[in-house]
């Protein structure tokens, strides 16, 4: 049973045994070494295997027992593949590169080879069929997760003839592979193209603390000068500060030009052949299964279901979005001009034009912000009283739980009535060694079935503070903040029997919903006045400078959507293509991202995609392709919901509650539409988003 610890000695030992909290049970990454993990990897699909065989060797007439047996059998690996990837993501280095490129396509051949157990399938099929007929009594939890199985099998290619389950696996292994390369190489393509200054005036805009970290990886790098590191998005930071425009050109071209082979690294930083071949390996995959293409494929495995249906909410949006983009641009040339008569708006100068049009009409930027914005005040006073205040928990430090980093923060999490419920960690910091972006990872997903409490990670990408020095946030990385701890609570607040549903496992176009919805409190004028402070002298952010803030939510909303929206089109782009309409070569990649945007009216230079092809990590290493799209259809229920909240009052215990019950604690064991409609008493609504995004 899971409910007892592996023999000692065992790898899975090691990952959940010593010195591992009892009443959490999270991995003990101060016990491991990078080895460990992967002998875990192998005893843990051993354990899996045996628990399945027997499962499908039974010859009882199934009963409920058989769901429990099948969650029972993939507990282990479930965790063990969440703690490697949470260590790996957060800080990887060359063994972990290592053991992911080998793992990688174990794991997927593990996977087929339980999806497309004919004995398994019929076990299930068998489970199905005496429910149907009475024999069987199944909850309604019991009922859609094992429809869920099934439609998995389907999906997996269990009804397919042995050619194409041989062929199937075979790509299986292969996507495997190639997506652990790209996730492996994102990092150090990044790390490469950073920038360094040799002339302390070309940093002129940059605040003390921002010209001291880029001195901090000059150091670490061992070069002189300062170092300007980039971060995954297209548009960079430091360009909304640096008054030099050159200096401002190379970084937004270092940004752009990564991963094409460019720099003294060449080909070892070029990830186009990796793009190439894994879009026509997804290709061939979807049509196997029957599917006129991946983003087919993708779409029906999410609330949405068919690719017109994304292309439909895409092309009210996107256009849109443009016209508002193209307005923007017209107030920038015309501020660019009385600056430097004569000049050209180009894309580098947009996000430094628009800071001070910013500053101009709000008289505040993220200098001004900054010293309000102390992160362990955010977190504290911000995301933890606003989860507080909604749904009654409460967070205690604790020091004695190991994280995975040296920089984990780990909190317990109790209910309103005292209870332990969960354990969340942090891992504020950004490393030369961590992905970009931020993210939350499910290290254990609750489960009533084996009593198992939710332990969950949050990971932010900020600038570590000089010794002595404190945390300050720019408002963006506070709204990041409270986004991913937005997916923090769907996995805490969760509250189903088989972890398999719990959480965050949801669609992927649904599970964004609930940490988009979370963000709204960032801007609650209230939560504000406690937890934008000056780190110093404890004063709260100024009213006025509230009301300005609250004016400039929507300020560069043309910007902000399209270049979102692009890279959506550019994800469908590239998963809807057949192999014979793809580049035949890397240097066609390039060409292929331009048509594509050009096809849907939204090629706009000035503007460019806030992903190219070629960092592009959500669609290419991280799970989302052909699903970038769910951001904006999780945002539709979340301006919707924010609707509702606005309806009902506000941040209060009665309306948090009703989300919980209705939303959150449902995790993936209903149909997630349907418990919006429950909750909201209709279907979403699109004209919420158009009127936050002024696209009505």
């Amino acid at each position: 049973s899971v409910a007892q610890w592996p023999a000692m000695g065992s790898s899975l030992a090691l990952l959940f045994g010593v010195g591992s909290d009892a009443l959490f049970r999270p991995a003990d990454f101060s016990a491991l070494t990078d080895d460990d993990y992967l002998a875990a990897f192998h005893e843990a699909m051993a354990v899996q295997r045996d628990g399945l065989k027997a499962l499908a060797a039974d010859a009882a007439p199934p009963t409920a027992g058989l769901l429990r047996d099948w969650e029972e059998a993939g507990w282990y690996l479930d965790r063990v593949a969440a703690a490697f990837m949470t260590l790996k993501d957060a800080d990887t280095n060359a063994r972990r590169d290592a053991i992911e490129a080998e793992t990688a396509p174990l794991l997927a051949r593990h996977h087929d080879a339980i999806f497309l157990d004919p004995a398994l399938y019929a076990r299930l099929r068998a489970l199905d069929t005496a429910a149907t007929r009475g024999d069987v009594t199944l909850d309604a939890e019991q009922a859609w997760f094992l429809a869920e199985l099934l439609r998995r099998f389907r999906r997996a290619g269990a009804d397919l003839d042995q050619a194409a389950r041989d062929r199937l696996q075979a790509l299986n292994a292969e996507i495997a592979t190639l997506e652990a390369q790209f996730s492996s190489l994102v990092p150090a393509v990044r790390t490469a193209a950073a920038v360094t200054v040799t002339d302390r005036q070309a940093l002129d805009g940059l605040s003390d603390d921002q010209i001291e970290a880029a001195a901090q990886a000059a150091r670490e790098r061992g070069v002189d000068g300062w170092v300007l590191e980039l971060v995954n998005t297209t548009q960079q930071p430091v360009l909304a500060h640096l008054n030099d425009r050159a200096t401002r050109r190379l970084v937004f071209a270092a940004s752009t030009g990564r991963g094409q082979g460019q720099g003294p690294d060449g080909a070892a930083h070029d990830v186009r052949p990796l793009i190439l071949a894994l879009a026509r390996r997804r290709d061939e995959k979807a049509r196997l299964l029957g599917f006129d293409h991946f983003a087919a494929y993708t779409a029906d495995d999410g609330c949405v279901k068919t690719t017109a249906a994304v292309m439909a909410l895409l092309g009210r949006v996107a256009a849109a979005a443009l016209r508002n983009a193209r307005r923007e641009a017209a107030d920038l040339q015309q501020d660019l001009a009385a600056i430097e008569p004569g000049a050209t708006l180009e894309a580098w100068d947009w996000q430094w034009l628009a800071e001070r049009r910013r500053a101009a009409t709000l008289a505040l930027d993220d200098a001004q912000l900054a010293p309000y914005l102390e992160f362990q005040r955010v977190l504290t006073d911000g995301v933890f009283a606003a989860a507080t205040g909604l749904y009654g928990i409460t967070f205690q430090p604790r020091d004695d739980i190991p994280g995975y980093t040296p920089d984990t923060l780990a909190f317990e999490v109790r209910d309103a009535d005292g209870q332990p419920l969960g354990l969340v960690l942090f891992d504020p910091y950004a490393r030369p060694t961590k992905q970009g972006g931020a993210w939350m990872t499910d290290l254990v997903p609750q489960s009533r079935l084996f009593g198992d409490r939710p332990v969950v990670t949050n990971n932010c990408n900020q600038s570590r503070p000089g010794p002595g020095k404190p945390s300050l946030m720019t408002w963006d990385q506070v709204v990041t903040l409270f986004h991913e701890f937005g997916h923090d609570l769907h996995g805490l607040l969760s509250d189903v029997a088989y972890p398999s549903l719990a959480g965050t496992n949801t669609p992927r176009d649904f599970v964004e919903y609930p940490s988009q919805v979370n963000e709204i409190w960032a801007w609650d004028p209230a939560l504000i006045a406690r937890y934008a402070r000056h780190w110093e002298t404890g004063q709260p952010l100024p009213p006025e400078w509230v009301d300005r803030l609250a004016a400039s939510r929507h300020e560069g909303e043309g910007f902000a959507a399209a270049e979102i929206y692009q890279a959506m089109l550019l994800d469908q782009a590239w998963h809807t293509a057949p192999a014979d309409r793809l580049p035949q070569d890397p240097d066609g990649v390039d060409a292929f991202e331009r048509h594509a945007l050009e096809a849907h009216g939204v090629y706009y230079p000035l503007v460019p995609p806030r992903y190219r092809s070629c960092y592009f990590s959500h669609i290419w290493g991280g799970g989302y392709a052909a699903g970038y799209y769910s951001y904006l259809f999780s945002e539709v229920l979340d301006a919707d919901t924010a609707a509702w909240f606005e309806e009902h009052g506000g941040l209060s215990r009665a309306n948090g509650d009703a989300f919980r019950r209705g939303i959150l604690a449902k995790g993936g064991s209903v149909d997630v539409l349907g418990a919006f409609r429950e909750f909201r008493g209709r279907d979403m609504d699109p004209v919420y988003l158009l009127r936050r995004r002024g696209l009505e």
